[in-house]
């Protein structure tokens, strides 16, 4: 008698989560599902969710006239990157977890994410590469046309240096893509590469534009200045005005007013959508994570936009920050690989929140939002983020202090992915759920249909391992690839 193929499957997935139950019954196999640990990702020490003390992290590039906000973790500050040999920070199941994606679902095809970084990045396919396989995503290559590369001018030829290794850029653009490829692993990446940290980033603006970017996002800024002249300003805003295609900018990694260097620009500009970060944490709600406001995610007033009239809970008498907000401390930081900073590293900062959350609106049919005021209105769609603190910032304490609604710091909430999708998308197809995957189906997240044997040895091997105080890379993803492999 013929077994239909869907039985098969789903007989094989209910004895493989049998097998996988009585290993985590019996405390040895790691359960991505079940582990509600909340200490480090990367070292596996302990953590309190609410000690908002930084672990030692360093900026990657300072030098340009605009600095990316991505911030490494180091063995002790200033002492060096700490890299490791597998992976150490969150990865995509955890990340798709954490904000309700599906990574199979893109509700147009394939969108395209534009990341605009300044110099080049000789290593970005293959260090890309490493990550997808790394976490079962599909290959994203320049001749599957996945990953195209380009310069400010929107050309493939000549691309930018390296940049030097005292400003290296090429940790936030692993940062970005990768950041991308965990949050829509079907969507296209196109890096526009300016040819240094200036005013080739705006111009590299309209060539993402032009060459059809559903989103663009921007991992860097500067000091707002109250001296640069308006036809100066004029012209930067100019290049971030692209109705229909939302431009997504970091807000810092400086705390509240950019450590009183003043309000961050572009997060100040009236053309965007600027993302705060966050301290991601597992815990044992409905959710599973619980999330705080980064003591060091950027919230400021601009000194010169005017305010839009969807932020009517801000105290700023001109332009707030912060619109939304995800992941971003480098405690709860994420997996990157960067072969020219040693393999795999720790990195936060609003650098990885801008991009994640820009692939989410591609993703969710949310690219042409070119405001706040989406989020403004759909702020039951997000995750409102309600505790912790950016700085000091006297008596207008909302700017600084995450609170029930709109904050400074964390804006409307960190994104609900399943929540912003359109109807007919995500759970309400769930009657659906058995029909055979497309051509582009893909993994990230764990599987639990066989391999229970293998994954029991590798949690013992885990738990030796804890024993001997080595750094724990990443145990939850461990189990889970070995699991997918057998």
């Amino acid at each position: 008698m013929h077994t239909p193929d869907r039985f098969i499957t789903n007989f094989g997935l209910l004895a493989g989560i049998s097998r996988l139950s009585l290993g985590v019954a019996l405390g040895l196999v790691p359960s991505c599902a079940i582990d509600g640990a909340t200490g480090d990702p990367i070292t596996g020490e302990a953590a309190d969710p609410d000690d908002d003390d930084d672990v030692a992290s360093d900026s990657v590039c300072t030098t340009g006239k605009f600095r990316c906000h991505a911030r490494i973790r180091t063995s002790t500050a200033g002492l060096g990157i700490s890299a490791y040999a597998t992976p150490g920070g969150y990865g995509p199941a955890e990340l798709q977890s954490a904000y309700g994606i599906d990574p199979a679902i893109t509700v147009t095809d394939r969108p395209t994410i534009a990341i605009v970084d300044a110099y080049g990045y000789t290593a970005i396919e293959s260090d890309l590469a490493t990550y997808r396989a790394q976490y079962g995503l599909p290959p994203c290559t320049t001749a599957n046309g996945c990953l195209k590369v380009v310069n400010e001018d929107g050309l493939a030829a000549p691309l930018p240096r390296d940049p030097p290794t005292s400003d290296d850029w090429t940790i936030e653009t692993a940062l970005d893509i990768d950041m991308v490829s965990a949050a829509c692993p079907k969507c296209n990446i196109l890096v526009l590469q300016s040819s240094d940290a200036a005013d080739g980033l705006f111009k590299a603006q309209n060539a993402a534009a032009r060459l059809g970017a559903t989103v663009i996002s921007n991992s860097w800024g500067a000091p707002e200045e109250t001296s640069t002249p308006p036809e100066i300003m004029a012209q930067t805003e100019a290049a971030l005005d692209h109705p229909g295609i939302a431009i997504f900018v970091a807000a810092g990694d400086a705390g509240y007013n950019d450590a009183n260097a003043g309000p961050d620009y572009p997060g100040t500009s009236a053309h965007v959508i600027t993302v705060g970060g966050t301290r991601l944490v597992r815990d044992a709600s409905p959710r599973g994570w619980r999330e705080t406001a980064w003591s060091k995610g950027g919230s400021a007033c601009s000194w010169s936009i005017p305010k839009p009239a969807y932020q009517t809970e801000s105290p700023c008498a001109f332009k707030a920050t912060t619109d939304i907000a995800a992941v971003g401390d480098p405690l709860t930081g994420l997996a990157v690989f960067n072969a020219r900073a040693g393999g795999w590293i720790g990195v936060g900062g609003t650098s990885a929140s801008a991009p994640f959350v820009a692939a989410i609106f591609a993703a969710t049919g949310n690219g042409a939002q070119s405001s706040g005021a989406f989020l403004a209105a759909n702020a039951s769609k997000l995750n409102d983020v309600t505790i912790g603190s950016n700085g000091t910032c006297g008596t207008t304490t909302l700017l600084c202090n995450a609170a029930a609604g709109w904050d400074g710091p964390t804006g409307y909430g960190t994104p609900n992915a399943a929540a912003l999708l359109p109807p007919g998308f995500g759970n309400s197809d769930a009657g659906d759920a058995g029909d055979e995957p497309d051509d582009g189906e893909v993994s990230g997240g764990c599987s639990t249909a066989g391999g229970a044997g293998a994954g029991m040895l590798l949690g013992l091997a885990l738990l030796a391992r804890r024993r001997r105080r080595v750094p724990a890379m990443d145990h939850e993803r461990a189990a889970c690839s070995a699991a997918a492999i057998n």
